[in-house]
C-alpha cells in the first residue's frame, strides 16, 4: 500500500508517525472515510466540508480542498484502485505529554485500500452505554473511537454486526459507525442532529433522495423501543450505503430489506452512476 503523508507519497512500510503524536497519545484528531467508485472519491465536497467543520470545532488546521483532493487522487492512482475506500486523517501533531496542544503542528495523511462489500442484512444489538448529546465532541468525526470499538466488540460477541447507542434522553442516537433509519407505517425517520448523532454524508443524501422519490422522511426523535418494532430499518454510511437491519437484540423485523429501503438503495445507486460529487 502507498499513502500520502504531509505532501509525500510513501510506501506503508516507510511511513512514520511519532509516538508523541497527539492522535496517538490523546486522540486529538479528525478524519473522513470516502468510498471510491470508478477511481473517484465519492461526494468529495460534502466530506471535505464536514472535515473542516470537525477540525474547526477542535481548533485544528486542515490543508485546503485542492491540496487534499490532489493527494487523494494520487493515493488512489498509486494503489490502482477502481472500487475502494479512502481515509483522510488530521491529527494534532507531535507535542509534549498532556492535553495542552501548545507547540504542536497538525499532520495530515491519506490511506486507501480495496473495498470489501458488507454481507446482506445486519443484526444489531442495543449497546449498554449511552452517547452524550451535549458533549464537546458530539456530532464531530473525531479519531477518539474507543467507545465505538468497545460497543462493536460487544455486538460481535453476541453474533451481531453493529451496536446502537441511545443518548442521555433515552432516544436513539446512532450506531458505532453508521446512522440509523426506521420505518413505521410508511414514515421514514432518523434521529435529528440534536440527538447527538454524526451528520453522516450518506444520511444527508438518503434524506434528500427520499424527498425526491416521494418518501415521507423526517428527522425526528426515535425511542429505543421503536427500533425493534419498526416495519423496516436500515443503517447508512459511506461503506454500507443502505444496509437493511434484520434483527434487533435477536428480534426479527418484519422486512429486511423493506420496500422503502429497497427504493432508497436503488435511488442511491442511480445517483452514484450519474454524479460522483452530488
Amino acid at each position: 500500500m502507498k499513502l500520502w503523508i504531509d505532501g509525500t507519497i510513501v510506501d506503508l512500510d516507510e511511513a512514520r508517525i511519532s509516538p508523541l503524536d497527539r492522535g496517538i497519545t490523546v486522540g486529538d484528531g479528525v478524519f473522513e472515510t470516502l468510498r471510491v467508485y470508478r477511481g473517484v472519491p465519492f461526494a468529495w465536497r460534502r466530506h471535505y466540508e464536514r472535515l473542516i467543520a470537525s477540525a474547526e470545532a477542535l481548533g485544528l488546521a486542515v490543508p485546503d480542498s485542492d491540496t487534499l483532493r490532489a493527494a487523494a487522487d494520487d493515493v488512489v492512482g498509486a494503489n490502482g484502485l477502481d472500487d475502494g475506500r479512502l481515509r483522510i486523517t488530521i491529527s494534532g501533531g507531535e507535542g509534549p505529554p498532556g492535553s495542552s496542544r501548545a507547540g504542536a503542528t497538525p499532520r495530515a495523511w491519506i490511506t486507501a485500500w480495496p473495498f470489501t462489500p458488507w454481507d446482506g442484512a445486519a443484526d444489531v444489538v442495543i449497546a449498554p452505554w449511552t452517547r452524550n448529546e451535549r458533549s464537546a465532541t458530539a456530532g464531530l468525526k473525531t479519531i477518539s473511537y474507543a467507545a465505538n470499538v468497545r460497543a462493536l466488540a460487544f455486538a460481535e460477541q453476541r453474533g451481531a454486526g453493529e451496536a446502537l447507542f441511545a443518548n442521555t434522553s433515552g432516544n436513539l442516537c446512532e450506531a458505532t459507525g453508521s446512522n440509523v433509519f426506521v420505518v413505521h407505517r410508511g414514515v421514514l425517520r432518523t434521529p435529528p442532529l440534536t440527538a447527538g448523532c454524526l451528520a453522516g454524508v450518506t444520511r444527508g443524501l438518503m434524506l434528500e433522495l427520499a424527498h425526491h422519490i416521494g418518501v415521507d422522511a423526517r428527522e425526528a426523535d426515535v425511542g429505543m423501543a421503536e427500533v425493534a418494532t419498526a416495519d423496516e430499518a436500515f443503517l447508512s454510511s459511506t461503506t454500507r450505503e443502505a444496509q437493511p437491519i434484520a434483527q434487533v437484540d435477536g428480534q426479527p423485523l418484519a422486512h429486511a430489506p423493506g420496500p422503502i429501503t429497497e427504493r432508497l438503495t436503488d435511488a442511491f445507486r442511480a445517483l452514484v452512476a450519474r454524479n460522483l460529487d452530488p
